[in-house]
């Protein structure tokens, strides 16, 4: 079996763990970003990650974490007193709300319960009550609460209002699984670079579609570092507007050829495998779902009524050298929710579901026995290699 002081291992829902490649491309020495050099790793980069948002549309690089793309998405179709439905399921929800509050926006909240999906009627109800509405905000993945929503159905709805545009927040969903920008009709979306894209954080990538594009010369926002127009411009020019971030970019390069290689839809079904792998062994364990509506990308598995989740990812840490992540705000102490995206070999899911039952043990030596956290093991171990 697996030994419980094998290396570190991070199973958190962001960062993620590096692929090895990309850590070789993270160590080469420094080039300057107006070079001819990377010139063309931008030139590659730029036109490989369309491949990924499933778009004609241009994608633009920024250096931020994904809340500046989050703010960026905001800012340059929005103005002051404009409304905007925000779809409030989790923390995130809550500081896309918070963001376009601060922006002067009339926020329209649609409160969804933690660990539940929005329902599409509720979206469409509240669009017939405010047709003038700007922009309707969800997450497609919310991040606190492993919660997939049903973004397809939503851009569906928000299609009919020409003056309308559906923003999404796939952070922790987009080169997950399934979120076809173009097909779908999303108008904005917002990427990672910590999370599918298997890279340091530091980095978002945003999309416009056609119809968003048509109120950035409008929009009444202050902008200046995340105009989008500044970049557009750039990107023209095959630079980028300001100082690129070389390191990051240049991983990206190789990333985007990783997933070339592979096949979008292969490097969803590894992400999908983890996810039902853990699914179904942290049931085992005695852990339950918390979303209904699980992601991916991330699970939530809600902890015995008896134990702290807050305490068990620590202990996981301190003594596994395993990082995974508890929960946030009303969850806090009662989920702990591990991430499927990035450099995960099947060895470290295998020593996850030990260690956590080890874990468990610890806090709660009548819980199960060591014979019985053996066997899970050994039949996560042996799942695995029966579903390659």
């Amino acid at each position: 079996m697996t030994s419980l002081t094998d290396e570190y291992s991070l199973l958190a829902p962001g960062p993620v763990n590096l692929h090895p490649e990309v850590r070789k491309a993270l160590a080469l020495p420094m080039i300057h970003h107006r070079t001819p050099e990377f010139d063309k790793i931008l030139k590659r980069v730029l036109t490989g990650i369309k491949t990924v948002f499933q778009t004609s549309e241009e994608v633009y690089l920024l250096t931020a974490t994904g809340s500046g793309g989050m703010e960026a998405l905001l800012v340059n179709i929005l103005s002051p007193g404009e409304k905007v439905i925000a779809i409030v399921s989790g923390k995130f929800g809550e500081r896309w709300a918070e963001m376009a509050k601060t922006f002067g926006a009339n926020i329209l909240t649609i409160d969804v319960p933690w660990g539940e999906a929005v329902k599409v009627s509720d979206v469409e109800e509240l669009l017939k009550k405010n047709p003038d509405t700007r922009a309707v905000l969800c997450q497609a993945c919310e991040t606190s609460t492993a919660v997939s929503h049903p973004i397809k159905d939503i851009a569906a709805v928000v299609k009919n209002y020409s003056e309308t545009l559906f923003l999404v927040d796939a952070i922790t969903a987009l080169g997950a699984y399934e979120i076809p920008m173009d097909a779908w009709g999303i108008d904005g979306i917002v990427a990672g670079s910590q999370k599918a894209f298997m890279l340091p954080t530091g980095m978002a990538f945003v999309a416009y579609s056609q119809k968003a594009w048509k109120f950035v010369d409008q929009a009444k926002c202050p902008r200046f570092y995340f105009d989008l127009r500044k970049e557009k411009k750039a990107n023209g020019a095959g630079e980028t507007f300001y100082s690129s971030n070389v390191a990051i970019i240049r991983a990206l390069d190789v990333v985007l050829n990783l997933i070339n290689a592979q096949g979008l839809n292969k490097l969803f079904d590894d992400i999908h495998r983890r996810a039902e792998f853990t699914r179904q062994f942290g049931q085992k364990l005695g852990f339950t779902l918390y979303a209904k509506s699980p992601s991916d990308s991330v699970t939530a598995l809600v902890v015995p009524p008896q134990m702290d989740g807050q305490k068990i990812r620590l202990h996981l840490e301190q003594v596994h050298n395993i990082t995974i992540m508890g929960g946030q705000d009303q969850a806090k102490g009662k989920i702990i929710r591990i991430g499927h995206m990035g450099y995960i070999q099947d060895h470290e899911q295998v020593r996850l579901i030990e260690c956590l039952g080890h874990t468990l043990r610890h806090f709660d030596p009548d819980f199960m026995s060591l014979e019985h956290v053996s066997n899970i093991a050994q039949e996560a171990k042996n799942y695995l290699e029966q579903n390659p």
